[in-house]
């Protein structure tokens, strides 16, 4: 049987390879045999099962994200430019969530970035654009499950809680004295809601090599998927996919809709905004692998990670 993991602690105790003979046991009764290999990435237990298949587990403590992950995978597969994983079996045991589903091939974004040229790098950019964009416009009633149900008053919580947050990373107080004003001076808009990863990273998007060139291979990791204001979207792609390159950034902007006379100082600072409201933000660690701003002010900052 699976063990209880009903909190955080009790799951954060538990070790992808102490899970094994569950894990075993599950593939059995699915009658999926293979023999799991626990990946090292990720925040939940995830296993390779063979060549073709992808084992996900979500303890109890993260039930919900089951419901999310499921729906977005099943809703959008074969809607993308990009693959995503096709869901095999999906269900729950001993409390437990589970989803078997389809493994895509290549590397991830992340592994090959070193190894990629400026030419190599640009020309994914707009592939990126594009598929953002399509995720964006989807419309299915399925996606009615995600959270949060009012975005307005996700914001308003995320708004109240941003020092507290913030102060928990130990982001030193400079900092922290300038985000309720650089936050309350942004004009979020009332934008429509769509469906998000929200976590677009070189970690969740993989590629394959293709003749002297590289091809997206696959977008995966849909379990913190929201619905909200597409440029929600735009924290971390600029922070963990174009990584402060204008070049890059503007390409999959142009790409995904943008026009260029868009892409300015609001822009910017709407896309920072939402990188301090977001619900896993980290800006003391931004602050340490993204490239430092011309002065040590949020205006700059955007300008510096978001100047497109």
């Amino acid at each position: 049987m699976f063990p209880p993991a009903a909190t955080a602690a009790e799951s954060g105790q538990l070790t992808r390879e102490g899970l094994l003979p569950a894990v075993r046991d599950l593939l059995r009764s699915l009658g999926e045999p293979g023999e799991p290999v626990p990946f090292d990435d990720g925040s939940l237990p995830v296993y390779a099962v063979g060549d073709q298949l992808v084992l996900k587990l979500y303890p109890p403590v993260y039930l919900d994200e089951l419901t999310t992950e499921r729906t977005m995978l099943e809703v959008l597969h074969g809607k993308l430019p990009i693959p995503t994983p096709g869901v095999v079996h999906a269900g729950t045991r001993d409390g437990w969530g589970y989803v078997v589903m389809e493994r895509l091939p290549g590397r991830t974004l992340k592994q090959v970035w070193p190894e990629l040229s400026t030419a190599d790098k640009l020309a994914l950019a707009p592939k990126i654009g594009e598929a953002l964009s399509t995720l964006h416009s989807v419309r299915d009633p399925a996606l009615s499950v995600l959270a949060p149900r009012d975005w307005t008053a996700f914001l308003a919580g995320q708004r109240e809680k941003l020092v507290d947050h913030h102060r928990k990373t130990t982001l030193d107080e400079y900092w922290l004295a300038q985000l309720p004003e650089f936050v309350d001076a942004v004009d979020l808009g009332t934008p429509e809601t769509v469906p998000l990863h929200t976590e677009v990273m070189r970690d969740h998007l993989l590629v394959t090599p293709e003749g002297e060139h590289w091809q997206l291979s696959g977008l995966f990791d849909f379990e913190p998927a929201m619905r909200g204001a597409a440029e929600y979207e735009f924290g971390a792609v600029g922070l963990f996919v174009s990584g402060g390159d204008p070049a890059f950034l503007r390409s999959l902007l142009l790409a995904y809709g943008y026009r260029p006379a868009d892409l300015g100082p609001d822009f910017s600072r709407r896309c920072l905004a939402y990188t301090l409201l977001h619900v896993y933000s980290d800006f003391r660690w931004y602050l340490d692998v993204l490239p430092a701003p011309e002065k040590p002010t949020f205006v700059s900052l955007a300008d510096a990670w978001w100047g497109a």
